[in-house]
């Protein structure tokens, strides 16, 4: 062998052993990406610090236990929508929150309950309105998308569509909780003092209304998708509907993000927020976190929203112009955060 030759094979040796090292370093990078993902929200608000310990720590379990079953579904392979779906019934089963078992009163003293998910790999949604005897709306929710022709159903509607699933049913006093039920009667009494203005109102009871839940995550298979619940807003009128159950308003899912928002349903209505975000995300060059930021700081006013948000990149975002919002995350690389206000 001549002293080219050698060199040669030394050279090639040197070269293929780079492109190893290389290619062994691009796929441990490759591997440590975010897998799965998931956020929720309990709503967002003007959230007293002077909770009693005890409560506190209620409020924190009851995000801890949401976060764990969303990572449950996730980790074992689970499905975006079964995700959003399983963490959202739980904290529709909890008291503490304004969803489900917990709700709020409407001004004539019942509970009407909106709802709605959506799958971000096909666009389909399914959403509900007024709902006065399904235990868990989001699951119905999903049957609509699932099942029916359609997208939407309210009131009368929404109960009769109800009728034909095996979907669990309860007594609308299933609803009813002593400390919604104060709120009610002080909310009550507030609105004849604020009368001028719709403003005046809501933040009147602002204090009080800790408003909807929500879930947005990110699965195995790359699939977004978003859900979100309530129980409205305190004291609301006859036929008052939110943002929750307009899909691109407080719910929206697509190939890009999946967005749940948590407020004053009709101000996040006039800004199409959920919709808006994604937009900015895929139309504008904007990160998540700066759509999120965006609406909140530009299009939105203080005391007004929160959000939470996942990217297919398995971002995560939860942020909020309230002084405190109910939230938590997880995604596969461990990173965790439960928090209530701002300032954790």
């Amino acid at each position: 062998m001549d002293k080219f030759t050698s060199s040669f094979f030394v050279i090639s040796a040197v070269f293929l052993t780079a492109i190893f090292i290389f290619t062994g370093c691009s796929g441990d990078q490759q591997t440590d990406r975010v897998e799965w993902a998931v956020a929720l929200h309990g709503g967002a608000g003007t959230i007293s610090q002077d909770l009693p310990d005890s409560v506190r720590q209620q409020y924190y379990d009851g995000l801890e236990q949401a976060v764990r079953t969303g990572q449950i579904v996730l980790r074992e392979g689970g499905s975006a929508l079964d995700a959003v779906e399983q963490v959202v019934k739980n904290l529709e089963d909890n008291p503490l929150f304004n969803a489900g078992r917990g709700s709020v009163f409407t001004s004539e003293g019942t509970h009407e309950l909106d709802a709605a998910i959506m799958d971000g790999s096909t666009m389909e949604a399914g959403a509900l309105t007024g709902l006065t005897t399904v235990k868990n709306p989001v699951s119905l929710a999903r049957i609509v998308m699932e099942q029916s022709n359609h997208i939407f159903f309210s009131g009368q509607g929404a109960e009769q569509y109800a009728d034909q699933t095996d979907v669990q049913r309860v007594e609308n006093d299933h609803f009813f909780t002593q400390n919604r039920y104060e709120q009610w009667q002080r909310a009550q009494e507030q609105s004849h003092l604020y009368s001028d203005t719709y403003r005046s109102i809501y933040e009147s009871v602002n204090a009080d209304k800790f408003g909807t839940v929500g879930a947005v995550a990110l699965d195995m298979n790359g699939n977004l998708a978003a859900a979100t619940s309530t129980g409205g807003m305190t004291n609301k009128q006859f036929g008052r509907v939110g943002d929750v159950p307009i899909i691109g308003s407080g719910t929206f899912a697509n190939h890009v993000a999946a967005v749940s928002a948590t407020g004053w349903g009709e101000k996040i209505m006039q800004q199409v927020s959920a919709n808006t975000i994604a937009n900015l995300v895929e139309f504008g060059g904007y990160s998540l976190q700066e759509a999120v930021d965006y609406l909140l700081e530009e299009r939105l006013q203080p005391d007004e929203a929160g959000f939470i948000a996942v990217d297919s990149e398995g971002n995560i975002v939860m942020n909020m112009n309230t002084p405190g919002m109910f939230r938590g995350s997880i995604d596969s690389r461990g990173n965790k955060e439960v928090k209530i206000w701002i300032e954790e």
